[in-house]
């Protein structure tokens, strides 16, 4: 098995800690917010407020399963459109009150249904690049399993984006690569080297600001690990103006 493969295979495991794991251990105090006001609450993203150390924070993420009945009620981690309007919700909310973003990203895509063809996905996952992209509080995105295309990238539109070690981020999996490059989807880890999805393949290109080490699927060593750095680069980020803030976020995107 090559070393793509191995971190694929990883990134995939079920039994990684899930965004709701992270958000209630990196705040003791976090309170989960529900619905987009329009249409119904998608289990397959969470969010809430909480206090990272001393400060309140909002946090956002894309939710898998546990299990069989978990993954079906999280809709195996693929958000509909209403999951989308509920993070800009949130994320609106928190810049009203000057909360940082921390959003926490594990999906292999937006959810493809025809009902969420119907009801905008197209839509949700655009109006979410386009708000985040001006947003005035500090936003940190960190890919914690899956980045998959628009449907990860719609939470990851933030002022540093990071993954952890044994992470991939990519436009669209490797199975759906192979099989539209090859028409053979089992060429899928030939594909995954081709594809640059790795932390350090990412880091290299300058698509990714850091990367988190991992010693093991969940340790205290990792959690407070990533609640120190998260603090630390939100005490950089609060130096900036908005207006500093905001034109940063925009050409670190527009490079691409």
């Amino acid at each position: 098995m090559t070393d793509t493969a191995r971190v694929l295979k990883e990134a995939r495991d079920q039994s990684r800690l899930t965004a709701l794991d992270y958000a209630k251990v990196l705040c003791s105090d976090f309170m989960e917010l529900h619905g987009d006001r329009q249409f119904a609450d998608d289990g397959a993203i969470i969010g809430g407020i909480g206090h990272l150390g001393q400060d309140p924070v909002t946090i956002i993420g894309i939710q898998k399963g546990k299990n069989l009945h978990d993954n079906l009620h999280r809709n195996f981690g693929q958000p509909h459109p209403e999951g989308y309007r509920k993070a800009l919700r949130l994320m609106k909310q928190a810049e009203k009150f000057g909360r940082p973003i921390v959003t926490l990203i594990n999906t292999a895509g937006a959810f493809p249904g025809i009902g969420a063809e119907e009801r905008g996905q197209g839509e949700a996952i655009a109006r979410n690049l386009l708000e985040m992209s001006d947003l005035k509080v500090p936003i940190i995105a960190v890919i914690i399993g899956e980045g998959g295309s628009g449907g990860a990238l719609a939470l990851a539109v933030a002022d540093k984006v990071w993954m952890l070690e044994n992470t991939i981020y990519a436009v669209l999996s490797p199975e759906g690569f192979a099989s539209i490059l090859w028409k053979d989807g089992s060429r899928a880890s030939e594909a995954a080297q081709l594809m640059k999805i790795t932390s350090r393949e990412l880091l290299q290109m300058g698509v990714i600001d850091h990367i988190i080490a991992e010693r093991g699927y969940f340790s205290s060593e990792i959690i407070d690990n990533l609640r120190d750095q998260l603090i630390k680069e939100f005490t950089e980020l609060k130096k900036l103006t908005l207006d500093q803030l905001v034109e940063k976020r925009y050409h670190k995107f527009r490079l691409f």
